[in-house]
């Protein structure tokens, strides 16, 4: 069972709703008020579903969307999902949400929702369905910060005090910077970060995260320097040239979809233009699940997993 799934089950007989309505919280550039905690959510995507199952808010979700057409669900999170209805293989639409008499959608730009497309907080409010925006996402409509471990734990707090479970919210986030700080903690006398390359998907051109998206937090904990930090963007499409001009040490490769990750391994072995990357020429790779990388529970596990990947003296002797 996951460690966030343990916590939360110690966690239940104490969680109260004891949090007092109306509530509002910030969306992004957005101020949005609940006047009771919703009944009916729908949720889009691995890592923001995951989110409401750890808070113990499964009876509270009519629905989730955009998994089965790009993603995998690992046993745990299947388990937890088993009986309720996947909306849309892919983008919801409105009518998926208000078939379900939907209440609040949990999603993100670029999490299900786009710019200008036919799901959007505006296109939304006439139906009376409010929209939560996953903090990372921000980045996509506004000016925004580098991605921070911050935006996960406001998005799990705002989400406690939206659904009224604050102190299951509370009681997650603590562990979660409790586990990140250890790690922080055996990367404070490293003096060399190696260079760290996400690669998520592409041939001609790859998908990687530049300074906005979560990877740069995760790699920033684990002791390594993203080489597309000078990249404004989240998730992004870059050029094969600049990969070799910043010559990583390690690459991270994203597991998920129809390409396995061993399948995403071997593509760049052979790839003519990377034989000199260093990351090449060791064979220096660290797979991550697409649930590890976006925001969600299981940030901390990644930050755990890269560092002593990417700084393994560091925890020379400690338990595994």
């Amino acid at each position: 069972m996951k460690p966030w799934l343990v916590l939360l089950l110690a966690c239940l007989p104490l969680c109260t709703m004891a949090d007092s309505f109306p509530v509002t919280v910030r969306s992004c550039d957005r101020a949005v008020t609940f006047t009771q905690p919703p009944q009916r959510a729908v949720s889009h995507d691995v890592n923001l579903t995951g989110m409401l199952l750890a808070l113990g808010l499964r009876e509270r979700m009519v629905g989730y969307s955009g998994i089965s057409g790009w993603k995998s669900l690992d046993p745990a999170l299947r388990e937890a999902l088993h009986g309720l209805p996947e909306l849309a293989p892919r983008y919801p639409s409105v009518e998926n949400l208000l078939d379900v008499d939907a209440d609040l959608l949990f999603a993100g730009w670029s999490y299900g929702m786009q710019v200008g497309g036919p799901l959007t907080p505006q296109r939304l409010a006439p139906f009376g369905i409010p929209v939560y925006e996953l903090s990372e996402s921000c980045s996509r409509i506004m000016p925004w910060h580098p991605a921070s471990l911050e935006d996960l734990y406001t998005d799990l707090g705002n989400l406690g005090r939206i659904f009224g479970v604050s102190a299951r919210a509370d009681t997650l986030i603590a562990a979660l910077r409790q586990r990140v700080a250890r790690v922080s903690a055996a990367m404070a006398s490293v003096q060399t970060r190696p260079r760290v390359f996400l690669y998520d998907s592409g041939e001609d051109r790859p998908t990687t995260s530049g300074s906005l998206g979560m990877p740069q937090a995760l790699i920033d904990s684990a002791g390594g320097r993203n080489v597309m930090a000078d990249v404004q963007a989240s998730w992004t499409e870059v050029s094969w040239e600049s990969v070799v001009e910043r010559d990583p040490q390690v690459i991270v490769i994203v597991d998920y979809g129809p390409t396995s990750w061993q399948q995403k391994r071997d593509y760049l072995l052979q790839h003519p233009a990377l034989g000199a990357v260093t990351a090449i020429r060791e064979r220096r790779f660290v797979v991550l699940s697409y649930l590890q990388v976006t925001p969600s529970v299981e940030n901390a596990a990644a930050i755990e997993t890269l560092a002593r990947a990417l700084q393994p003296q560091q925890f020379a002797g400690a338990q595994p």
